[in-house]
């Protein structure tokens, strides 16, 4: 990094470029690299001291100013200040240059995913009352509903039973 230095009613003196210089080191790892030049000023009027530090970086120019009663104190407060404007700077550009890729770069097209079987679920269904019927009223009553599972209680002997349709066109008879 380049530096510059303007004093106004005060003397630039090594000790001060020292500890700009030893600031600035700090935050070499944001300016990585690059070219960057520094341009400071430092100015004394009555009991305040003011330093001014441009940065030209990156095409980018950064400005901080402090005005304190300490000149050491307001060199560091405004080298903190432009740390942060690098800072938040350089995250911009690294945001800028990772973006999220596209799924089809991804994923190559020819792939096909499937998505997983789903689990079987428990639908409720309205309930009705069991009526005490004989095997073959159960069978005519199945004929006439769209369901192919029936719950009656046998009339013969009171039990509850279960007839359905079977897959060859004959009747099935569940008793307990």
């Amino acid at each position: 990094m380049k530096f510059e230095y303007t004093g106004r009613h005060i003397d630039v003196t090594p000790a001060l470029r020292s500890h700009v210089e030893e600031h600035f080191g700090k935050l070499n790892h944001l300016f990585d690299g690059d070219n960057a030049s520094a341009h400071i000023i430092i100015e004394v009027e009555k009991n305040r001291n003011r330093s001014e530090i441009v940065v030209n970086w990156r095409r980018e120019v950064l400005t901080a100013n402090t005005t304190n009663s300490d000149m050491y104190q307001s060199l560091a407060q405004t080298i903190t200040k432009i740390g942060k404007q690098a800072l938040k700077l350089k995250n911009k550009i690294t945001d800028k240059q990772h973006r999220a890729k596209k799924v089809g770069e991804i994923a190559p097209a020819e792939e096909t995913i499937e998505p997983a079987p789903a689990t079987p679920r428990i639908i409720e269904s309205k309930s009705y009352a069991v009526k005490p019927l004989t095997e073959e009223e159960a069978v005519l009553q199945i004929e006439a509903e769209v369901n192919q599972f029936l719950v009656f209680r046998n009339a013969d002997d009171e039990r509850i039973s279960v007839i359905y349709k079977r897959k060859d066109g004959n009747y099935g008879l569940i008793k307990p």
